[in-house]
């Protein structure tokens, strides 16, 4: 039974799954959409949205905690000046997943993760 088990392990050592996660992070909050399987994006939701929860702070507490995840200065001044302050009013799911057509050379089940606009 798996009761109390969170999270997937997606094949990985725990270093490369946070690996992983932050990479992903970092490209969807750059971008504001990516493509991905539809487990990395079940993964990786969670993850970004208490980014995004945590820089809604606004402090410099919540900047050094944003800086241990996410290590491009440019996406952090991004997440903090443009994207929590659009999330303010709004008290939590800040991403959504679109499922789309399996992937033709290993039939994985493929999605879009993305920021919502408001």
């Amino acid at each position: 039974m798996r009761h109390l088990q969170r999270g997937y392990k997606l094949g990985r050592s725990s270093s490369h799954r946070s690996a992983l996660a932050r990479s992903q992070a970092t490209a969807l909050l750059r971008h504001g959409r990516i493509k991905t399987t539809l487990t990395k994006a079940k993964s990786l939701q969670p993850f970004v949205e208490k980014l995004i929860t945590t820089a809604r702070g606004g402090d410099l507490h919540a900047r050094r905690l944003i800086a241990r995840e996410i290590h491009d200065r440019q996406v952090q001044r991004k997440l903090m000046d443009e994207i929590a302050p659009r999330y303010a009013d709004r008290p939590g799911g800040y991403t959504r997943i679109y499922k789309l057509l399996n992937r033709r050379g290993d039939n994985a089940q493929e999605a879009y993760i993305e920021l919502v606009q408001d």
